[in-house]
């Protein structure tokens, strides 16, 4: 079978494919249905300084004809100290690394947080989490080039070894260019994930001329098959641009094999699933699996390395 190991920030997986944070990873038991299913990491909720409930129901909703999703989940999550003491209890000899997503609220909050798994000095994998709201009236950090900036200037050092960052999907070339040259001057930044969600689409019910969702008036983030191309794009930009072995981490519209191996084409170190993930449950990454060794066999791969990042054009 096609060699489908990789190595993220350091350490080393067994095989590519994880979870989309947010997905099937807020409590213990959760978690460990990842450590237990064919996925071979795992990332935990994205954590904010105090727990959150979130957003109210119906917050998820699936769109007809599999074409994705939509949410405005509102970061629930059990708070920071829960995913810490988690991560001091983990068994980092069972072969999947731990990767832990933070998003504070502020940047005091990432700052705290940060400061706690330093002292911690876990083996863990910090990632934080830019895009999600931050102040209100402001947009997400990843669109603020300026204040994203700053902040990797007080949290980079504190954290001190690998990390990563989870970014929004970026659609200006100018855009791409002006975060990698962010990224770029901060050694330690191991990797970027992208792409959270594409924000604030609009799923309407014509039947009964209805949001599906309930927060934010039915706006929400859009996920699943339909982002395939947008992730693609940010997979590959991102891989152009980064510099200094940094990684990209894709996460959008993986609904089989055939769209890991694309990701992987377009630059992937790595490959997230969550809204199949949310559909189909944890068997989807054997099966995901299995499907992807089976088109590298067909054409002839041994391993990822043999064609990550070999995207032909025209």
């Amino acid at each position: 079978m096609a060699d489908l190991s990789t190595s993220i920030a350091g350490v080393k997986l067994p095989n590519l494919l994880l979870n989309a944070s947010g997905v099937n990873c807020r409590y213990e038991n959760e978690l460990q249905q990842l450590l237990d299913s064919s996925a071979g990491s795992l990332v935990t909720k994205s954590a904010t300084l105090n727990s959150r409930d979130g957003n109210p129901e119906p917050r998820y909703a699936p769109l007809a004809g599999q074409i994705g999703s939509i949410n405005s989940m509102g970061l629930p999550n059990q708070g920071y100290e829960y995913y810490l003491e988690y991560a001091k209890k983990f068994d980092y000899n069972n072969g999947k690394p731990l990767f832990i997503s933070l998003a504070g609220m502020s940047l005091a909050d990432n700052k705290a947080m940060c400061e706690a798994f330093r002292d911690a000095n876990l083996p863990c994998v910090l990632e934080i989490n830019f895009s999600c709201p931050n102040l209100p009236g402001k947009p997400q950090l990843g669109y603020d080039m300026e204040a994203m900036e700053a902040a990797l200037k007080v949290l980079a050092p504190i954290i001190g070894k690998p990390f990563g960052i989870k970014l929004p999907p970026y659609f200006d070339i100018a855009h791409f260019d002006q975060a990698a040259a962010i990224f770029n001057k901060f050694d330690n930044i191991a990797y970027v994930t992208c792409i959270n969600s594409v924000g604030n689409g609009l799923a309407i019910d014509w039947e009964s001329e209805t949001a599906l969702i309930k927060p934010k008036d039915g706006f929400g983030g859009l996920g699943g098959l339909m982002v395939l191309q947008t992730s693609l794009a940010n997979v590959n930009a991102f891989y152009r641009r980064l510099n200094n072995g940094k990684q990209v981490i894709a996460c959008g519209g993986v609904t089989s094999g055939k769209e890991a191996f694309l990701h992987i084409l377009a630059g992937a170190s790595a490959v997230q699933i969550g809204t199949q993930l949310q559909e189909e449950g944890t068997g989807v990454f054997e099966r995901v699996s299995k499907e992807l060794q089976e088109i590298m066999a067909a054409k002839g791969y041994k391993n990822v390395e043999e064609f990550r990042g070999k995207v032909k054009t025209l």
